[in-house]
């Protein structure tokens, strides 16, 4: 690959996005349409903010664009040179960077788009030098909502799934929890007490109170095994592999993780895609 490669080679010039105001249904139904894990918002037709699947599962009663959205959104000029992208989404430990020119959008760059740009690069560094061995598997029965918990706590997009005889059978990630959620409605009730603690003519079994009834919104992650919702017989990739080749197996497949086994087929690590910039920046 050139060194003179600029963003607007990579990028993608059709950008899903949404403009405020807007709804959390509005950003739930284009993510799973589009299968895209991030959105542009747009105001008077200026970048405002971003809104990923990460922040609908970290707030699964707010209902308001503006207030899930991530403000202030890191930009970038289609001008620059993609290892300028690539230290950026490094450095704020985002995935992707709205591409503006004349203040307005033009495109998106992707931590895949730089991913994919290096597979003619030819760089022969074996992945296990970008290997995440603290991302710990979870068991294919383990429930879904306490598998999106860890994820959350954990900070990180996807794990790999193992059965009880710790066999790789699957991968988990944000999208798949993401594609099987729903809305769900629901109606709570929130008792006030009409009389005072310093009332001493008011007892407590005798105290009036007024229930407050409201709706309430939320994201529902389905009670269901993980095994129901994680990709089975996930691509896997072996420890001594070269980083372009991975690049190259990694934008083939469309995948954003890949977990990376030994020799005799065993789980020792996910390899990010992200992790893989670090050596664009070597050289």
């Amino acid at each position: 690959m050139p060194k003179d490669t600029l963003v607007r080679d990579v990028m993608v010039k059709d950008v899903a996005c949404v403009a405020l105001p807007g709804s959390r249904d509005e950003v739930l139904s284009i993510l799973k349409d589009k299968r895209v894990s991030g959105l542009p918002v747009l105001k008077d037709n200026k970048v405002v903010g971003i809104v990923s699947r990460s922040n609908l599962l970290k707030n699964p009663t707010e209902e308001q664009l503006a207030l899930l959205m991530a403000r202030d959104p890191v930009t970038i000029s289609p001008d620059e040179d993609i290892t300028i992208a690539a230290r950026l989404l490094l450095k704020h430990g985002i995935r992707r960077i709205p591409v503006v020119e004349d203040e307005k959008l033009v495109g998106l760059v992707t931590v895949a788009d730089v991913v994919g740009s290096m597979v003619d690069l030819n760089i022969t560094d074996p992945i296990g030098e970008y290997l995440n061995h603290g991302v710990g598997p979870v068991w294919n029965l383990t429930p879904l909502p306490v598998v999106a918990r860890h994820m959350e706590l954990a900070h990180v997009k996807a794990v790999p799934v193992i059965d009880s005889t710790l066999e790789l059978v699957g991968i988990i990630s944000d999208r798949d929890v993401i594609s099987s959620s729903v809305i769900e409605d629901s109606v709570e009730m929130s008792d006030m007490s009409a009389g005072s603690d310093d009332d001493e003519w008011t007892w407590e079994s005798m105290r009036d109170t007024m229930s407050i009834y409201y709706s309430v919104s939320r994201i529902k992650v389905p009670d269901v095994p993980v095994n129901d919702v994680m990709v089975k017989d996930p691509i896997t990739a072996s420890n001594n592999m070269g980083v372009s080749e991975c690049a190259l197996k990694m934008k083939r497949h469309r995948i954003d993780q890949v977990p990376v086994v030994d020799a005799n087929q065993k789980f020792i690590g996910l390899l990010r895609d992200r992790y893989l910039l670090k050596a664009l920046l070597k050289y």
